[in-house]
């Protein structure tokens, strides 16, 4: 699908490190969740941009590796193209103050307070064994100081092994396809299991952010590409688009056409495909859930279902 356009800065205006850097934020949002641009992006600070090596100040070492790992080329390629010349992408760690706030004059520090300096200690028993009248070890408990600051963050070694990864920098676990456990349940029975291939094949071409509402599901492909992804035939992908239950609930087409010197020939296929799970008939008319409008655009109406 073609890929969202950029604001370009106005010609002859020098485009400002901080706008430039906003406008590529923009544009990495749309391809990772919410949860995993607000950790790891949003923090993230521009501080500087000169002799094309534009500075990034990120508040730890686990931010820095993701961004150089994850992040690096995608942001560099955007910068260039908004700044209008080659970018090195230079990322720094530092406690989040602007090279501006860090000059500025601080108030005088106060007395040292021996008390106050020392972080909030955690009683922990100590075992201490000792060996007995009979041959075997009793126990007795002690007390010791454990700084709460020595406990490393569980969150932080969470999301280092889930996205922090080589291998997740290839499996790129922060993006997947929506589908519920109902839709498993209640739809893989009805559909079977080609159709539901077919359908996810369809869906892994577009885009839904269900947090944003934002919905890109109509894609030019052909049979071939959805049978290649999928793992079927082309013939079961015509059968699968026949179907009247994915016909009405998951996937419309229209067959594209066009002029050659040779006369008309098809140009595969205009494809819209239903992004959320609905209720099934049966479900609809338990509950009283009634679908009252068709999920696709009127265009596809009428489809043009001959062969390709």
């Amino acid at each position: 699908m073609d890929q969202p356009l950029i604001a370009q800065p106005q010609q002859g205006e020098a485009a400002d490190f901080r706008e430039a850097w906003e406008m590529a934020v923009n544009q990495v949002r749309m391809d990772m969740s919410r949860a995993m641009f607000e950790t790891w992006v949003a923090p993230a600070q521009p501080e500087g941009f000169a002799d094309g090596v534009f500075t990034l100040r990120v508040a730890n070492p686990y931010a820095r590796d993701w961004v150089e790992n994850r992040l690096s080329s995608r942001v560099t390629r955007l910068l260039e193209g908004l700044l209008k010349e080659p970018v090195s992408l230079n990322v720094v760690v530092g406690n989040g103050q602007s090279p501006e706030a860090q000059k500025m004059p601080q108030p005088p520090a106060a007395a040292p307070d021996s008390r106050a300096a020392q972080p909030p200690q955690i009683e922990h028993p100590i075992i201490e064994e000792q060996p007995g009248s009979n041959g075997r070890k009793t126990r007795r408990g002690a007390k010791s100081s454990v700084s709460r600051e020595q406990k490393p963050s569980q969150r932080k070694m969470v999301l280092q092994e889930a996205y922090g990864t080589q291998r997740a920098a290839v499996i790129h676990p922060e993006r997947g396809l929506f589908l519920t456990n109902y839709f498993f349940s209640r739809w893989l029975p009805l559909l079977g299991h080609s159709a539901v291939m077919v359908i996810l094949a369809a869906r892994s071409q577009c885009y839904w952010n269900p947090s944003t509402s934002e919905l890109r599901n109509e894609v030019v492909t052909d049979m071939a590409t959805l049978a290649s992804l999928a793992s079927v035939s082309v013939r079961t992908v015509k059968d699968v688009l026949s179907n009247e239950l994915v016909r009405s609930y998951f996937l419309r087409y229209i067959v594209r056409r066009q002029m050659t010197t040779n006369g008309i020939r098809t140009a595969g296929i205009l494809l819209q495909v239903r992004m959320d799970d609905p209720l099934t008939p049966g479900d609809q008319e338990k509950y009283g859930l009634l679908e009252e409008e068709h999920w696709y655009s009127s265009r596809y109406e009428d489809e043009q279902e001959e062969d390709e």
